[in-house]
């Protein structure tokens, strides 16, 4: 794929605060995107595995839009400065120029007011999923792109914000690269399940695995119900509730639906496949509305979504 020039990794580097990267250690730009000719790096932060929502839609609230997809993969986030002889409007029309150039398709880009839906009160707001600050009243409006490059490894999605402004001004580029989250990193048994319930009355379990906002379990789910199945073999008297877990992002109503849908899910999975009684278990949905973290941070966004076994 050949980009143009100023979309090839470009060898300048620069140093970061303690705070944002390991003491001494440059930071470069992404292989396929990289900065604006003169800005600086101001912030970069990589992930190997997270969920990004890719705003497609203008604004609600922080975090919250009239039409965004969930994503997740390798994420790589960047925040640049804005040249001060260079406007918003340059910068914005040069990426997408670009990344129309490699392949990229335009999947949704707005200007100013247009990034807004009416609900929105304020001037300011920082989703930090979305890493950007959109800024309804800026010295120049505030300019937004998300674009799609299809691959047969998996997607690539780029989030951009331009805003140019006398405070918190800045390019932020985020660049996520679609792929299933590598399994075996988290394990539970059977035991562990059974001391948890007999202690607090559930248990949570993370080794669950869906498509971002999907109800079908994918293949790495096996060994955690298999050990479910274990824990229900193990004591022919206890019952199940089976409770789906989201975080907060997106609308309240699509996340109690979906958090049921798993839930029934991973019973119709526990009947179908490891032949347990359907009287035994009982699926439920509860959303966002019982976090175990704050939905603040990707982290805790991480601990809210998971399934949790609780005790009839």
């Amino acid at each position: 794929m050949v980009l143009p020039r100023f979309l090839i990794l470009i060898t300048t580097s620069i140093m970061l605060s303690p705070h944002l990267a390991t003491a001494q250690q440059p930071v470069k730009d992404h292989p396929l995107v990289s900065r604006f000719p003169g800005s600086e790096v101001l912030e970069y932060k990589a992930v190997e595995f997270d969920e990004f929502p890719l705003a497609l839609g203008q604004i609600i609230e922080a975090d919250k839009f009239t039409k965004a997809q969930r994503l997740e993969g390798k994420i790589t986030k960047f925040k640049y400065s804005v040249p001060p002889a260079r406007s918003g409007l340059e910068i914005m029309r040069s990426y997408q120029d670009a990344l129309q150039h490699g392949g990229f398709q335009v999947l949704f880009r707005c200007d100013g007011q247009q990034c807004f839906s009416d609900k929105f009160q304020g001037g300011y707001t920082a989703p930090p999923a979305a890493s950007g600050i959109w800024c309804r009243n800026c010295a120049e409006p505030m300019r937004y792109l998300a674009a799609k490059l299809p691959r047969a490894a998996g997607d690539i999605y780029v989030s951009l914000v331009v805003e140019k402004d006398q405070y918190e001004g800045g390019t932020w580029l985020s660049i996520i690269e679609v792929k299933p989250m590598e399994g075996g990193l988290v394990s539970v048994n059977a035991a562990e399940l059974a001391n948890d319930i007999a202690q607090t009355g559930h248990a949570s379990v993370y080794g669950i695995y869906f498509d971002t906002g999907k109800a079908v379990l994918k293949p790495e789910s096996d060994p955690t119900l298999a050990e479910i199945s274990k824990l229900l073999a193990s004591n022919a008297q206890l019952k199940l509730h089976v409770v789906g877990h989201t975080d907060n992002v997106g609308t309240l109503a699509s996340n109690m639906t979906l958090s049921k849908q798993r839930a029934d899910a991973v019973v119709a999975a526990l009947v179908t496949q490891h032949h347990i009684a359907a009287v035994r278990l009982q699926a439920a949905g509860v959303g966002p509305l019982a976090p175990v973290a704050t939905n603040r941070s990707e982290e805790g966004r991480a601990k809210n979504r998971r399934v949790e076994l609780v005790e009839q």
